[in-house]
């Protein structure tokens, strides 16, 4: 099933509603159902603590839910959940090494990670820092180079995986080809990141590692840039990436973990303040954000 959180109706006195989308693509506002399941996080508690997964509590609610109007769902939707961390990992496709090498002044750096059995994993975000569908990303105003990074995100309930999401790891190429690290500065800012539109579950997502993702950019109405690939193309798994996350690592409650990008705008590009930036993941949909100046 596929989980949104949007804004609370007029009829009820509650700022958010979490609506799931069954597998007949029908919508319900579980929230209508019971006021403790008012979010992501809220469901994954009923889910952990009955040893349930969340869509079998979500259908245990569904007769008592209220109808939803699946049209509206893009237009409303908000951060679906609310991460206490976003992290991200990095050089985890071939043509994302090949992009770190370029714009680095020490490519050997992003070569040894690519070859080794260690992933690159960082801290990208805190819930500050972190926007949803229809809200704008950020670059950096001291920035000259920045870019968009569409990456599939892992959605972990207390060190569990509970489903995927659509990320977007905006970063700062020149301020980070500049000097390794400085990638806190290149990756951590305001408006860094964006998830959405969704939380889909394995029952949708059967396998991570086979799903196609695009990327389209938008300027003044027309499209600037455009790509697609797959999650196929990963070079390490999901399955990895978590573990390793996990390790002397005390997680907390609800994370997303994103996965590496495939898709890399070419050094002639740059994102600018006013670009609409659009990423599709096949059975999860599609992350949609204008951008700003930060």
């Amino acid at each position: 099933m596929r989980y949104y959180r949007l804004p609370g109706g007029e009829s009820r006195q509650r700022s958010d509603s979490l609506v799931v989308v069954d597998d007949e693509e029908n919508a319900y506002d579980l929230t209508t159902a019971s006021d403790d399941l008012g979010s992501f996080t809220a469901l994954a508690r009923a889910a952990n603590a009955s040893d349930r997964s969340v869509d079998d509590i979500a259908r245990d609610r569904i007769p008592d839910a209220v109808r939803h109007d699946l049209s509206d769902l893009d237009g409303e939707a908000l951060l679906p959940v609310v991460p206490d961390e976003v992290w991200a990992a990095g050089v985890t496709y071939s043509i994302s090494e090949q992009a770190r090498e370029a714009e680095s002044g020490k490519p050997e750096v992003y070569i040894d990670v690519y070859d080794s059995e260690r992933p690159e994993l960082f801290l990208k975000a805190t819930p500050s820092r972190t926007v949803g569908p229809n809200d704008a990303i950020g670059v950096r105003g001291d920035s000259e180079w920045d870019v968009p990074e569409p990456e599939l995100g892992v959605v972990l309930h207390r060190e569990q995986v509970v489903g995927y999401t659509v990320g977007n790891d905006v970063s700062s190429r020149d301020i980070e080809g500049q000097n390794p690290l400085y990638l806190p500065q290149a990756k951590v800012y305001d408006r860094c990141c964006s998830l959405g539109p969704c939380v889909a579950t394995d029952e949708v997502v059967t396998d991570p590692h086979d799903l196609s993702m695009s990327l389209t950019i938008e300027r003044d109405g027309e499209v600037v840039y455009e790509d697609s690939t797959s999650t196929s193309e990963m070079a390490t798994t999901c399955e990895k990436l978590v573990e390793y996350l996990r390790r002397h690592n005390n997680l907390p409650e609800t994370l997303v973990l994103l996965t590496g990008t495939a898709l890399v705008p070419p050094e002639s590009f740059t994102l600018s303040e006013g670009d609409t930036v659009s990423i599709d993941i096949d059975r999860i949909g599609r992350l949609v954000n204008d951008t700003v100046t930060v």
